[in-house]
């Protein structure tokens, strides 16, 4: 998944697990940015007594580097507070919830936005914003749309936010791409002109009807722009921004073991949690480092540029599948670095290799979510991106409905190669590799306007 579990001490942890991140142009407010960052990932619907919530302990974090050093220039916290209005009751509502501050609604969350700026300054921009209830059903919650709607506040210096549980968008066969990264096994390796993998039974897509808990942020151009420019198109340098989100949990020490007379330090806050790019945890980093990768801010991400360079995967493909990859497999033992992969992920893509595209952050090798805010929303938009001429999606940025999946592995396969290496012909069937889902797989559809991600699935209507 893309980030969902992927490292053995933060699957642990579920509500400071960092699960998906989007960062896009708003389509129906260009003028601004949209940033989705999901945490508690895999929620059943009927969860019930105990309902998900963000973690009051938890510090989240987004970040946006505006000047290519892999640090933040702008980072907007989010902190919970949990509050119980009944405490002789075991219920989550007594009645039905018809607004947010409703007499019937016994346990309800609210958080504070506060800015911090490239020099350390921050600044509370809202204190005690409510959070939407879980979708606990219809006799519960009646009208769940209206109450989310009512949940989206604007601020005063211009943005909106949101936090609270939504509908999980993302779609990846998860039962296939980690039996060896089969996706589902296919009969006829010759197939041309076709999906490569011609499923004996259909993709399933294994997040769907499983909700999150997410906070969504729409921000102005001017404020996340290195020049402070409200409104630009065209390929322009001062456009690009690097976008990750993180959680920190504060280091705790209890000191002389003795139950009568322990002495407990808070200490700071410690990073438990971080995503840039989806998958790169997930599929590039080794076992044994993703817990250090988790810890670490972006600026030290040059320690891991060897397993970017040399993908797993892109070795494990032409044994999977023997026949199907030969030039990606003696590129393999050529053992040069890929180049393209390094780009992509480590450093944005520079000018000159996309005609009218580049997203380049400079030299420091860092795993963010890249997006060139000068590009416009796609009238017609690809799921596979910029592998699909879509110029607005992944990796610039990552859209709610790019299959980051099958762009990734195309990528990976040897179908970016031809940017940086003019003589490699890939082999045919990386053009081909798709997991066979699309975002119309996730049931909950997506909304036309902020927070963009749909209703969180009820645990009355959706029981299992």
């Amino acid at each position: 998944m893309s980030s969902h579990r992927e490292a053995p001490e933060i699957s642990k942890d579920p509500v400071a697990d960092s699960s998906d991140l989007y960062a896009f142009v708003s389509p129906d407010d260009p003028d601004t940015v949209t940033i989705i960052a999901n945490y508690v990932p895999l929620q059943l619907p009927s969860s019930g007594p105990n309902f998900f919530e963000f973690g009051d302990d938890v510090l989240y974090e987004i970040h946006i580097d505006s000047n290519g050093d892999a640090r933040p220039d702008l980072t907007y916290q989010f902190r919970f507070r949990t509050e119980l209005r009944n405490e002789k009751t075991f219920l989550y509502n007594t009645g039905p919830i018809d607004a947010l501050d409703s007499e019937n609604w016994n346990r309800r969350q609210f958080f504070s936005v506060t800015k911090v700026d490239a020099y350390g300054k921050s600044t509370v921009l809202a204190k005690k914003l409510p959070c939407p209830p879980c979708n606990v059903g219809k006799l519960s919650i009646p009208d769940y749309d209206g109450l989310a709607a009512d949940a989206v506040a604007k601020l005063k210096t211009g943005e909106k936010v949101f936090a609270g549980q939504r509908a999980d968008a993302f779609f990846v066969d998860l039962g296939a791409i980690f039996d060896l990264g089969t996706l589902r096994p296919f009969q006829d390796k010759h197939l041309v002109g076709q999906t490569l993998f011609n499923y004996a039974g259909k993709a399933v897509n294994a997040t769907d009807k499983l909700n999150v808990h997410s906070i969504a942020i729409q921000v102005p151009l001017s404020a996340v722009r290195r020049d402070g420019k409200k409104k630009v198109r065209g390929r322009d340098p001062e456009a690009v921004i690097g976008v990750w989100t993180s959680a920190s949990r504060r280091q705790v020490q209890v000191r002389n073991g003795d139950k009568k007379n322990d002495d407990v330090v808070v200490g700071p806050q410690v990073q438990v949690s971080r995503l840039g790019n989806p998958l790169f945890n997930e599929v590039i980093v080794p076992m044994a480092e993703k817990d250090k990768w988790n810890s670490l801010p972006p600026a030290e991400d040059k320690r891991f540029a060897q397993f970017v360079e040399k993908p797993e995967l892109q070795t494990l493909l032409p044994v999977l599948y023997p026949g199907l990859f030969d030039k990606l497999a003696a590129r393999d033992k050529e053992d040069k670095p890929r180049a393209d992969l390094v780009a992509i992920l480590l450093t944005g893509i520079p000018d000159g290799i996309i005609e009218n595209f580049q997203n380049n952050t400079g030299e420091v090798q860092a795993d963010m979510l890249r997006l060139n805010t000068a590009v416009p929303p796609a009238k017609e938009p690809s799921k596979f991106g910029i592998l699909g001429g879509d110029l607005a999606g992944f990796p610039n940025g990552r859209r709610i409905a790019d299959d980051v999946v099958s762009i990734s592995i195309r990528a990976i396969a040897g179908v970016t190669l031809p940017l940086v290496e003019k003589d490699f012909e890939p082999d045919a069937a990386a053009a081909l590799v798709e997991q066979g889902l699309s975002i119309k797989d996730a049931s909950a559809g997506l909304l036309k306007k902020f927070p963009y991600l749909g209703t969180p699935f009820d645990g009355f209507g959706n029981p299992s």
